[in-house]
C-alpha cells in the first residue's frame, strides 16, 4: 500500500484499513488492485463483485470521508486519470534489478503472458469471432491511445481478407461517431482496449450495439467494462508491472484471427495477393526501398570481374 499513499484516496484507505470490518478490507484490496475495473461499477455491481450489499460500499465511501458513493467515484475516476502507480510500480518491479536482467525479465514476462492468454481464451469465442467478421457487409476496428497500433494492424491484415474495412480514428468523439454514421445490423466492430480502460472505445460499442451491430471485444478480463455490449470476448492478458503496456498477447491472439480467416478465405486472399504483387512490381512500389542480397551479391561479383 505504500507505493501509493501519495493519492488522496488510497491514503484515506491506508489510514482507515486497520478499522474496517471484513467486508470493507476486501472493498479496499479491491479498490487498490482493480480500479480500472471499479470506476466503471454502480454500488450495487462493486457489490456482487467483491462479495458485500450495495449498503456496505456505501457505508465504506461515507467512512472514507466521501459525500455518498458520487463522491467516492469522483476520487476514482482522479486516481485513474492521474495512474500514479504506474511509475512507482514500475520501481517497485525494476528499481532494483541490474539493467543485464531487464531484457530477459521483460520478454520472459511477456512469454507468461501468452501462455496465461493461452489458458483462459474461449475457442468458442473465437470461432463466433471469425464468423461475425466473415459474414459482416461492414467491419470497423476501435483502439485508441497504446491500443491504436493494434487497431490498425488488425485493420490492415482484414482489408486483405474482408470488403469495407474502417480502422475508424479517434482524435475526437465527435469524429468517432462521424465515422460509425452508418453502421448497422449487418455489421460488426471490434474494439480493442485494456487498463487503463478507454471510455471513447467503450462509447463506439455502446452506439454500435444500439444500432444493433455486431460487437466483439479484445480485452483483459470477462469482468472489463468493454464487454458491457459485445456478444463475443476474446480475453488476453496485458497486465504487467511497468510504465509500458503489454501488448504483446492480445497482438498474438490478432495474429491468430488473421490466419484463420486467411484460412477460410483461401482462394480469395491468394488472388488479392496476386493482384498486389502486379500492382506493386508495375508501379516499382519495392524497388528502391526493399533490397535483395541475391542480386546485390550477384552485382557485386560482376563489378569485380569488371575491375580484373
Amino acid at each position: 500500500m505504500g507505493e501509493n499513499s501519495t493519492n488522496e484516496l488510497l491514503n484515506r484507505i491506508e489510514e482507515s484499513y486497520p478499522k474496517f470490518s471484513k467486508g470493507q478490507k476486501r472493498l479496499a484490496d479491491f479498490i487498490q488492485k482493480e480500479y480500472d475495473k471499479a470506476v466503471f461499477m454502480t454500488a450495487a455491481k462493486m457489490g456482487t463483485e467483491v462479495g458485500v450489499s450495495e449498503s456496505t460500499v456505501v457505508r465504506f465511501a461515507s467512512q472514507l470521508g466521501y459525500k455518498g458513493y458520487p463522491g467516492f467515484q469522483k476520487a476514482l475516476e482522479e486516481l485513474v486519470r492521474n495512474k500514479l502507480n504506474s511509475i512507482q510500480r514500475m520501481e517497485v518491479a525494476y528499481g532494483r534489478m541490474d539493467h543485464s536482467e531487464i531484457l530477459s525479465t521483460v520478454l520472459q514476462s511477456d512469454i507468461e503472458k501468452i501462455k496465461q492468454t493461452l489458458t483462459m481464451i474461449d475457442q468458442e469465442a473465437f470461432e463466433l469471432a471469425i464468423d461475425t467478421l466473415l459474414n459482416a457487409k461492414r467491419i470497423y476496428v476501435v483502439g485508441i491511445r497504446s491500443c491504436a497500433p493494434l487497431a490498425e494492424f488488425l485493420s490492415f491484415y482484414l482489408n486483405l481478407i474482408c470488403d469495407n474495412v474502417t480502422a475508424v480514428h479517434t482524435n475526437s468523439s465527435s469524429e468517432t461517431f462521424e465515422q460509425l454514421i452508418r453502421i448497422g445490423e449487418n455489421d460488426a466492430i471490434i474494439g480493442i482496449s485494456f487498463p487503463r480502460y478507454s471510455m471513447r472505445t467503450l462509447k463506439a460499442l455502446e452506439f454500435a450495439s444500439n444500432r444493433k451491430a455486431k460487437v466483439i471485444t479484445l480485452t483483459d478480463s470477462v469482468h472489463s467494462p468493454m464487454n458491457l455490449y459485445s456478444s463475443c470476448n476474446l480475453i488476453a492478458r496485458s497486465d504487467m508491472a511497468s510504465i509500458v503496456d503489454s501488448l504483446v498477447a492480445p497482438l498474438s491472439v490478432i495474429n491468430a484471427l488473421v490466419v484463420a480467416m486467411c484460412m477460410k478465405k483461401q482462394e480469395d486472399v491468394i488472388k488479392t495477393l496476386e493482384t498486389l504483387e502486379d500492382i506493386w512490381d508495375e508501379y516499382q512500389v519495392y524497388s528502391r526501398d526493399e533490397l535483395n542480397p541475391v542480386d546485390d551479391h550477384v552485382e557485386m561479383k560482376k563489378k569485380e570481374k569488371e575491375e580484373s
